[in-house]
This record gives structure tokens, C-alpha cells and sequence, in this order.
């Protein structure tokens, strides 16, 4: 705002004098500046809280940025290694002790099913149904899916519930699948810096963070000739739109291949 009011004042505008085609100026100008879509659109937003305020208490007659359309953001591709990459990565993960077991447990299911940190710290004991080979998952909006489970999964999540859960859980009923090494409920801050331990222990460039997995997950279903609808669904998301980046991923890593490979690329 304080910006914004120095580059008002230097143009002789009052606050209530401030019409759209002035704010379209401003933002012009910040885009000259080289600053970032993001930061535009932030700087935007400040200015239609402000006059919004001034709006509700009389002010101004109206609120001028609501006019005004925030610029629109380039959309990165999410982050995606090769199946050999996440092969790797999983099976660097010892299964030794009940937390190398647990930790191996939880990445394999993440990346067999495409589930989001917060859904993996959900998850209680009864959620795996080894018979149907599925997991129950609570989504976002509390929307539950079943989403099948790999075999690699399966048996990573039977070897952890039948020589380590016990080895960690307090003793006090506690319902949830995955336990920190106290017996409590992991969060996902902790899923986040047990991932952070083992992409340093299988030296992956770059880092990984567990939504990648989940991305992993989509991509390399896709890759495999699966309908984008069923991933869709597999991913809990509401909107195919949202599942479509997928295919820009795709598309993306086919550009490459071309150009590496084509002699006339």
C-alpha cells in the first residue's frame, strides 16, 4: 500500500480519485519493473482489501479493483522422477528396525496409491483391507475413496504391522495406522522430514517431498496407458481440470524425448 500511495502521489491522485484504468496503470508499471505474476497479483490484492475497507465505511463510491483482473500465473509442472528413480528411493529404505520398517510401509503405500501426506497420517489400522487389496481413504471435504493397492504396498504394510507397530504403539488403543516412535499419530511434518532423511540416504538430486510422490503416482499411470478419468478418481480430485496437468507432464517429457532423439529436432 505504501507503494502504491508513493506512485499515486507522485501522479497527483487522491485515494477516492483512483479508478480502474489508473490501478491497470500501476500494475503495468509493476510489470515493467520485472516483478513476478505472483507478486503482482499479491500487490493487487492489497489494493482491493483497501478500498473495500474505504468502501464499507463510505468513502469511496465503489471499490475500483474489483475491475481488475490479476494477472495470470505461469503454472509449473510438478516435479516427477522415473519409475527407476522411485524404485530406487523405496528400496534404499532398510527394513530393519520398526521405524525403517514403518517409513518403508508408508512411502510405498504414498506412492502405490497417490495419497497426500494429509491422508497418510489419517489413516487408521482399519483402513487396509488386505482381502480386496484397497485402502479406505478420507479425502479432502471428507469424501472417502478406495483406492487399490499395489503388492509391493501390501506386503511392505504387513511386514510393518506384524514386526514393528507393536514395537512402538504406547499401549493405549491407539487406532492409527502409521505411529511415531512415542506411539502417537504421525503428522505430516514428521512424513516430511522422514522423506527428507531417505532422499539424502539414497542421494536423490533435488529432494523429494511426498507430494511428488503423489505426482509420481499420476504421471506414471498415465505413462502406462491409464484412462485420465480413473486417475481422476484415484486422486480424489473434483475437477478433471485439475488432473489434466498430468498430461502437460507428459507432454513435456515426450517433447524432450523428441528432441534428444530426432536428428532434425
Amino acid at each position: 500500500m505504501r507503494q502504491f500511495a508513493i506512485w499515486a502521489t507522485g501522479h497527483g491522485v487522491d485515494p477516492v480519485q483512483v479508478a480502474p484504468r489508473l490501478l491497470r496503470r500501476y500494475a503495468a508499471v509493476l510489470s515493467e519493473r520485472r516483478a513476478a505474476p505472483a507478486t503482482v497479483a499479491r500487490k493487487l490484492a492489497s489494493l482491493r482489501a483497501f478500498f473495500r475497507t474505504l468502501r464499507e465505511h463510505g468513502d469511496v463510491p465503489a471499490n475500483p479493483a474489483d475491475l481488475l483482473a490479476a494477472p495470470k500465473r505461469p503454472r509449473r509442472l510438478p516435479r516427477v522422477l522415473e519409475p527407476e528413480a522411485v524404485g530406487a528411493l523405496l528400496d534404499r529404505i532398510p527394513a530393519s528396525t520398526p521405524l525403517e520398517l514403518r517409513d518403508r510401509a508408508l512411502f510405498e503405500l504414498a506412492y502405490a496409491c497417490g495419497l497426500r501426506a494429509e491422508e497418510l497420517v489419517t489413516l487408521d489400522v482399519g483402513s487396509v483391507d488386505f482381502d480386496a487389496e484397497a485402502v479406505r481413504v478420507e479425502g479432502k471435504g471428507s469424501k472417502t475413496r478406495i483406492v487399490p493397492a499395489g503388492e509391493s504396498a501390501l506386503a511392505a504394510l504387513a511386514r510393518y504391522l506384524e514386526r514393528a507397530r507393536a514395537a512402538l504403539t504406547g499401549g493405549d488403543g491407539e487406532a492409527a495406522l502409521f505411529l511415531s516412535k512415542s506411539g502417537r499419530r504421525l503428522s505430516t511434518s514428521d512424513v516430511r522430514r522422514r522423506l527428507r532423511v531417505w532422499t539424502r540416504h539414497a542421494a536423490v538430486q533435488g529432494g523429494v517431498h511426498p507430494h511428488a510422490l503423489r505426482h509420481c503416482f499420476a504421471t506414471h499411470l498415465l505413462e502406462g496407458g491409464a484412462d485420465l478419468r480413473a486417475i481422476q478418481e484415484l486422486l480424489g480430485h473434483a475437477s478433471i481440470s485439475t488432473t489434466q496437468i498430468y498430461t502437460r507432464v507428459e507432454s513435456a517429457r515426450l517433447k524432450r524425448a523428441y528432441a534428444r532423439a530426432h536428428p532434425r529436432a
